[in-house]
């Protein structure tokens, strides 16, 4: 992890999942997601130690595992409080419902890996509870209440309303939970005005213009193709199948769970659109053009 200063008060640890520091004054700060586990958390505790800081509370801007999974070492070491909102307040307290989620039933056990399954923290909900400096909004989309905060530096902490080019251009299919809100979301954050805007997994950067169009695109096409598939009757595991054949992609348990749970989200976008349909068949869920 590289500690980077970007505001007078804000600092990030840039990593494969972006963490936010804030100074609420001189001994103490506030951290923005923790990563993936618990070695992330003792990395981050070991350069806050040097920089001679203390961690007053943690902020999960949502409670997927790789921004929750320093929550338990660094919330026992500090006995700091740890933030989030609404949905995200109970799956941080009881991890195990990500998987569950992801999965629609109890995960068995390849599901129940620190990428999908984090350790539980204390929680409480961030409305009302955010110190002077950092105030929060909502970035709805990607998953249930996940949120973004914006420094008194105008730093923007943006979650996973954004994916990066890198991960967009891998993977193609990046996790949404509700498709309509992602895309509004997306509009949402070209209104922002800021001097730096940190995505959880990608660059820093001044200007995110590009960055916007780039994953409302994606998911355009993911939507058109889906639609495309559906000129003839298919079902769930058909469609998720010719996807991952048609973008090169290799299925293994968790792409399973996370491009499944995505794929789903686009049908249920598409069947409120009224552009898709479905019936039973021979005992099997088909989609169709509506």
């Amino acid at each position: 992890m590289e500690l980077i200063q970007i505001g007078a008060r804000t600092y990030y640890l840039k990593n494969a999942t972006n963490i936010g520091i804030y100074k609420i004054d001189e001994e103490h700060v506030y951290l923005i997601d923790t990563g993936n586990d618990k070695d992330a958390g003792k990395k981050i505790l070991k350069i806050i130690e040097e920089n001679n800081w203390q961690v007053q509370g943690i902020i999960n801007t949502h409670s997927n595992a790789d921004h929750i999974g320093g929550n338990k070492v660094i919330q026992s070491r500090s006995n700091c409080e740890v933030l989030a909102h609404k949905i995200e307040k109970v799956f941080s307290e009881y991890p195990l419902l990500e998987p569950s989620f992801l999965y629609g039933g109890y995960p068995f056990k390849e599901l129940r890996n620190k990428f999908l399954l984090a350790q539980e923290s204390n929680v409480t909900e961030v409305e009302n509870n955010l110190p002077e400096g950092l105030e929060y909004f909502e970035l709805k989309g990607h998953f249930f209440d996940m949120i973004g905060l914006k420094t008194s530096d105008d730093v923007y902490f943006l979650a996973d309303s954004l994916f990066s080019e890198e991960t967009i251009s891998k993977y193609h299919i990046f996790f949404i939970y509700d498709v309509k809100e992602y895309l509004i979301t997306l509009d949402f954050l070209e209104t922002l005005k800021g001097n730096f805007y940190v995505p959880s997994h990608g660059l820093v950067t001044n200007d995110i213009t590009s960055l916007i169009n780039l994953n409302r695109q994606k998911i355009t096409e993911i939507a058109s193709k889906i639609y495309n598939l559906c000129s003839k009757e298919m079902t769930f595991e058909e469609i998720l199948a010719q996807l991952f054949t048609d973008y090169h992609l290799t299925m293994n348990a968790n792409q399973y769970v996370l491009v499944g749970s995505s794929v789903k989200s686009y049908l249920s976008y598409l069947k409120d659109e009224q552009k898709i349909t479905y019936e039973f068949k021979n005992n099997k869920m088909v989609w169709k053009q509506a």
